[in-house]
């Protein structure tokens, strides 16, 4: 080696500080002829992974290390004044067991001594020493602060400290030349020192970016670190632009009279020889019972016994394939790993926490079926075992378990206990500035006004994973900005530097490490966010690229209603057993088909809904298909589905061995395991290999696929069985459009087995709503008591069903919800200030007997901590309304009672008797005061303040049809669109929100609160917050329009507002209003106006209205439909061509269709999903003069975007709303 190399450099986690980017890094070193480069971060080796795999690729030799922090005292100090500001100190691996040692420094550093920074002490270091190179850091390091504070015989010290720890042969003095005063100063003391102790001089930048160009974008980050501007003065910030990656020509001019210091840099490299360890599969070694001495063989044993448990007479197919599954996992060394993953939920079982079925591809497995890790049989759904573990494709497995979130952590804790906490670790995850977040913090840092940087954020489109290079061709407005506008073309050139960049660390939901040693001795470890448990620094990825085997521990609310819901259910049915449910009830079936998906794990969402109504599923097949179907990308095929489903005998298919293999999914290539059984059906794949191509055809490697093309049609010989298409009956042409469509449809497959699973849990709540939904309704409220919307949601569902929800009451309710007779009752969990001590007393005290009036309630409640809050708010929610009193009198009374009872238990303490020796007389009743009650305005407000909703009636009752009638959307569907919703499954499954930010939208409510503000032009104007039945959200009304309608805008006034929608990251959603008005008022009208679109493009926006399910028929009917089998009826019907005049009908969608070819079907079918409402659709065919009506499940809502996109498919003369 010869030149020169950085030795001192921070990659992008060294967080918020540097800038340059690991694959950049490596590219730039090369460029400039540089034979190695470190890594040197703030006290993490987070990127070291990274690096290493990085440099080894760019051909450049990568050396590991650290910029350690240096505690002032011992790492256990923590005194502000004297331990707040460690030093630093540089380390470089030479070799393994220097990479080892400095794991266990850093994650130490975290573990025992953090504070502020993670740091290391004289202790640790001594103990780790061995295998590293010492480096004495930049400015902030011990030596170099001794000689800034004119103290050269402590430098000397600290000079000599160093040698004694590493040797002297490993300890370098660092100069740096970042053309800063105190380094110069530094510089002439290093050399000094270096002469005397025979120390060698190192040369180092301390480069924080790649070029000088880019010392902007770096302090960019810094004021997103500190969150502080480029324009304020007290902030941190580097003094010059000298902090990059410099040639070897540029670091010889800041050192003309010491080439040694250059030339020690490649000696350093020479010396330093680490490889990243792969150590194959690191698996603890499950604890053998005795006498079981082969994990194999234990696992056999296991397995054939939960076949026997499993079925009752296995067949042949079973044996065999568990046999097969057996041989791959025992080989593979896996037999520890399926031991310890079903260890642990049979502990969870036994100790009563639910369990899903499984999820991801190990559904898969038989032999996890058979061991009672998953729930469901992979022979009977035609799942394989090849896409959870695959011979051909070495690959760890991966058990994605569901348990009840509440008791999550019970089962980590077992595992943690069983094989040790120094062997348990959770994984790190990285929150990353993506595209329109790293706008808003540039733009915060620049000092740019924040309407400007919301204005530029909300162009970038919302896709998910777009880059800014993306946006800005995506986009025709930010194109514009970009190439017009000098602020904008800054903003976005700075946020392209910080894009991708790790912002901050956190922890991974469910991800757990589980070690043979302890888990330092792989990987180094940190603490999480706020310093709260410990975790790896290597991400997912990662560690399973070095041989660690991640378990997923994840927590699923439905599991949490599934297990109330069957509690409840036993009180009634003592041996009812959810496992044990018919997976083919009609009744079921039927009331999904009628829409009823409100509650129903998966399928509650519109679109869903949707989706349900046009399918009518009848089997846990059909609700398995719509689980994996509702994705962007397959969303697509859904209207083809749809119509194989209802017309089987239109299914078409390439060759008849396609039919068993489509026939489940109406002609649809849905999941990957079909990918892979056609392959292997059609074209002679075993289904390891077709398991290795599904995923190369997923990951679009195009060069691997055309190769893969030749085999697929004429076999390869070299591979045993892989014959082609053209030996099994297939022409050339054919077998081409096959593999085309493998090709299309291999990205968007989903695996049959996550869908299955999930589609066990959807049934299962379904069939708990059909045949127990008093109990199911119950537990469903009990799961989501902190959220008065949706609560509310779900009582309104409740009258649907006619299910009574009862108010609390003390004498009746318990914390959660729980049925009652025929009915609901109330819990008091959700009661504000009526914390679970209080609820535990107060049952307790009633098991002694009911409380028999306000005034018994009171002294004997008395007895515990029971305060004036608790009983105003059990008063004010209803929960004391049985005793007979008026909640005003009551109110009164309390405090009353309490004293005199008080006092009464005082007395009694101290031995107190009246002055005749007479037994104390009986305690008389007090009487009630004689007031009126409340009225019901204000008892509706009291029930609101304290359970979050109105629960015996609602303020806006009585407005309710006004509001539909003007065309008001739920609030809702507005909070609804700016949220991602509950990640129960994949983020994919979001459909496209109902509102979007500009949209002109009507709503109805009532105000609850109100602000009034003064603008610069001294006008008022209205902050204002607006409630329906189902949310609320905050109105402006700029003073123009309070001009015009402020007499309608009141504290507790119903009104109608018209306006846009304001939608802001991070934020709740807005109404800027045009209008207000009351209820019932008609003129003048609410009118459509004109929206301003990003794309900077305008047009009309509409109110559209969505559907209820009170439109729909009742589950009972439903199934009456479904048994007299005209569940489909009313598909094709004759209809008038629009409503003649003075005559009201409903408004229909009228298509006029010349073009009948299934793929323009198929994309009009595909909108109408993206607009669910009731408006029905009809389409007339000129060809023929038939007309025919859309299925329900295709109605489609009024909204003006639809009508644009039917005018642009069909031409505006065949569209028609009337």
């Amino acid at each position: 080696m010869a030149g020169f190399a950085h030795l001192h450099v921070h990659t992008e986690y060294s967080l918020l500080d540097g800038a340059c980017r690991i694959k950049d890094l490596c590219a730039r070193v090369k460029e400039l002829g540089q034979p190695a480069v470190a890594i040197t971060d703030h006290g993490s080796m987070f990127g070291v992974y990274e690096f290493y795999k990085a440099a080894t690729e760019a051909g450049i030799k990568p050396l590991i290390g650290c910029e350690v922090y240096f505690a002032s005292r011992t790492r256990f100090d923590k005194v502000p004044e004297l331990d707040r500001n460690p030093t630093h100190l540089l380390l470089l691996c030479k070799d393994n067991e220097g990479y080892h040692n400095l794991m266990r420094l850093v994650s130490f550093a975290y573990t025992e001594g953090f504070y502020g920074k993670p740091r290391v002490d004289e202790e640790l270091l001594r103990k780790y020493a061995k295998g590293l190179i010492c480096l004495s850091a930049c400015l902030a390091g011990r030596i170099p602060q001794r000689i800034l504070a004119g103290d050269m015989e402590g430098a000397k010290a600290e000079a000599l400290l160093l040698c004694d720890i590493f040797g002297k042969e490993n300890v370098y003095l660092e100069v740096q030349d970042h053309g800063i005063p105190e380094q110069k100063r530094v510089n002439r003391g290093l050399f000094a020192l270096s002469k005397e102790l025979d120390l060698p001089l190192v040369a180092t930048n301390d480069a924080h970016y790649l070029t000088k160009q880019d010392a902007e974008l770096h302090d960019i980050l810094l004021c997103i670190q500190t969150n502080k501007t480029i324009n304020d003065t007290d902030r941190m910030r580097f003094e010059t632009e000298e902090f990059y990656i410099k040639s070897e020509e540029e670091m010889a001019e800041l050192f003309p009279d010491h080439p040694e210091a250059l030339e020690n840099t490649i000696k350093i490299a020479e010396r330093c020889h680490v490889t990243m360890p792969f150590n194959g599969y690191v698996l603890p070694k499950f604890p053998l019972p005795e006498g079981e001495e082969d994990a194999g063989a234990y696992l056999t044993k296991l397995c054939f016994e939960g076949l026997a448990r499993r079925y009752e007479n296995p067949t042949q197919e079973h044996i065999d394939r568990l046999d097969y599954e057996l041989k791959i996992i025992i080989s593979m060394g896996f037999a520890d790993y399926f031991l310890i993953v079903a260890d642990y939920v049979r502990f969870a079982k036994n100790s009563g926490i639910a369990v899903g079925p499984g999820r991801g591809s190990g559904a898969g497995s038989l032999a996890a079926y058979c061991l009672g890790i998953t729930g469901l049989c992979p022979v009977k759904y035609k799942l394989y075992f090849e896409r959870f573990l695959n011979p051909e494709r070495i690959s760890m497995p991966d058990f994605d378990i569901d348990f009840h979130p509440e008791r999550r952590s019970e089962v980590i804790d077992y595992v943690t206990e069983k094989y040790g906490a120094d062997r348990v670790t959770q994984i790190i995850t990285f929150g990353t500035m993506a595209a329109r977040a790293a706008i808003r913090d540039v733009a915060r840092a620049m000092d740019l006004p924040y309407a400007q940087a919301d204005m530029i954020a909300k162009l970038v489109p919302r896709v998910l994973n777009i880059t800014l290079d993306e946006a800005i061709q995506q986009s025709a407005k930010l194109k514009e900005l970009y190439e017009n506008d000098d602020t904008v073309r800054r903003l976005l050139d700075m946020a392209r530097g910080v894009e991708g960049m790790p912002r901050n660390i956190s922890t991974h939901a469910a991800g757990v490490v589980i070690t043979d040693k302890p888990v330092y001795e792989y990987v180094p470890l940190a603490l999480g966010k706020n310093g709260e448990g410990v975790v790896t620094q290597f991400t997912m990825t990662m560690l399973e690229e070095i041989g660690l085997v991640k378990m997923d521990f994840l927590g699923l609310r439905n599991l949490t209603v599934i297990e109330d819901a069957v509690a409840l259910v036993r009180r009634k049915t003592p041996d009812f057993s959810i496992e044990d449910i018919p997976d083919d009830d009609e009744a079921t079936y039927a009331m999904l088909a009628a829409g009823h998906t409100s509650g129903v794990f998966q399928l509650e969402s519109t679109g869903m809904t949707s989706v349900v109504t046009g399918l009518e599923p009848h089997s846990l097949e059909d609700i398995t298909a719509i689980v994996a179907l509702y994705r962007p990308g397959p969303m697509d095929s859904i209207p083809r589905f749809i119509k194989g489903k209802h017309h089987p005998d239109q299914v078409q298919y390439r060759h008849p061995i396609l039919r068993s293999i489509l026939e489940v999914t109406y002609g649809c290539i849905v999941y990957q395991e079909q990918v892979m059984e056609i392959c292997r059906r059609v074209a002679g794949y075993s289904l390891g290999r077709a398991d290795v191509v599904r995923r190369a055809m997923s990951k679009k490697k195009m060069d691997v696929m055309e190769q893969e093309r030749r085999a697929f049609i004429y076999g390869n010989p070299e591979v045993p069985g892989l014959v082609g298409c053209l030996a099994n009956g297939l022409d050339e042409k054919t077998a081409n459009a096959l593999f085309d469509e493998l090709l299309e449809f291999a990205n968007y497959a989903f695996p049959k087995a996550h869908a299955a699973a999930y589609a066990v849990v959807t049934y299962q709540t379904a069939y708990l709503k059909c045949h127990y939904p008093q109990e199911y309704m119950g537990a469903l409220l009990s799961s989501v008591l902190g959220d008065a919307g949706k609560v509310a949601e779900y009582i309104a569902q409740c009258k649907i069903l006619g299910i009574r929800v009862l108010p609390p009451d003390v004498n009746y309710s318990e914390d959660v919800f729980i049925s009652e007779g025929n009915d609901i009752r109330f819990g008091l969990a959700a009661v504000k200030n009526v914390g679970h001590k209080l609820i535990h007393d107060l049952i307790m005290e009633r098991e002694k007997g009911p409380f028999k009036s306000f005034v018994d309630f009171c002294r004997r409640m008395s007895r515990y901590d029971f305060n004036r809050r608790a009983a105003e708010s059990l008063i004010r929610c209803g929960a004391c309304d049985g005793f007979g009193l008026y909640r005003s009198q009551m109110l009164l009374m309390f405090e009353g009672i309490v004293e005199t009872e008080t006092r009464h238990q005082s007395s009694v303490l101290e031995g107190q008797y009246n002055l005749f020796g007479e037994e104390e007389v009986a305690e008389v009743e007090p009487t009630p005061p004689n007031i009126e009650e409340f009225p019901l305005k204000e008892r509706l407000a009291m029930e609101r303040e304290t359970i979050g909703l109105y629960l015996s009636g609602h303020p806006l009752d009585e407005h309710l049809e006004s509001f539909r009638k003007a065309g008001a959307i739920p609030i809702r569907d507005i909070l609804g669109s700016n949220t991602a919703g509950e990640d129960e499954m994949v983020a994919e499954t979001e459909a496209e929100p109902l509102v979007s930010d500009g949209d002109y939208v009507l709503i109805g409510g009532m105000i609850t609160q109100m602000k009034f503000k003064t603008t610069k032009k001294n006008e008022d104007m209205v902050f204002a917050t607006i409630e329906d039945v189902t949310g609320s959200m905050e109105i402006l009304v700029f003073p123009t329009v309070l001009v015009r309608c402020g007499g309608y805008i009141r504290q507790d006034n119903p009104v109608i507002a018209y306006g846009r929608v304001s939608m802001r990251e991070n934020e709740a959603p807005k109404l800027i209003c045009d209008e207000v008005r009351l209820p019932g008022m008609t003129e003048p009208p609410l009118r459509p106006r004109f929206s301003k679109r990003s794309q900077g493009s305008y047009q009309e926006s509409v109110i559209y209205d969505t559907p209820s399910e009170e439109t729909l028929p009742r589950p009972e009917e439903a199934q009456q439909r479904a048994s007299n089998g005209t569940a489909g009826e009313g598909r094709e019907q004759s209809f008038a061509a629009c409503a003649p005049e003075g005559k009201e009908k409903q408004r229909k969608l009228y298509l006029r269709i010349y073009n009948e070819e299934e793929k323009l079907l198929n994309r009009l079918c595909g909108v109408f999903l993206m607009f669910p409402g009731d408006i029905p659709v009809i389409l007339y065919y000129p060809s023929t003069g038939k007309k025919q009506a859309a299925n329900r499940g295709l109605w489609v809502s009024e909204d003006q975007r639809l009508l644009d996109e039917m005018v642009r498919l069909l031409g505006e003369e065949n569209v028609k709303l009337c």
